[in-house]
């Protein structure tokens, strides 16, 4: 899998069906829609499916996606690498038991 700054503009719609993966190669869901701020014409988020179901087994119960800002994007290829999104959603107290 090779993943590379692509300086070429891709249309937005190029990033709906990609997986998502962090930076540790953990699955986190898939791309089902974009977030978008018209009047700065950016993507602020990605709408996942496809939940990876023990990353967000506390936080989306019954939910049938999330929002990722899209500033956690680290970048853009066949898939797309997320920041760690595993330490992020831990609470404070499963971090100390870790």
């Amino acid at each position: 899998m090779e993943i590379t700054a692509n300086p070429t503009p891709q249309e937005i719609t190029s990033l709906v069906g990609r997986e998502v993966y962090s930076n540790n190669g953990v699955f986190v869901g898939q791309v089902e829609d974009l977030r978008l701020d018209l009047d700065s014409e950016r993507v602020t988020g990605l709408a996942l499916s496809q939940l990876n179901g023990e990353l967000f087994k506390d936080r989306a119960r019954g939910a049938r996606g999330v929002l990722i800002p899209y500033r956690w994007v680290r970048a853009v290829g066949d898939v797309i690498l997320v920041n760690d999104v595993v330490e992020r959603l831990k609470e404070p107290e499963e971090e100390a038991a870790v």
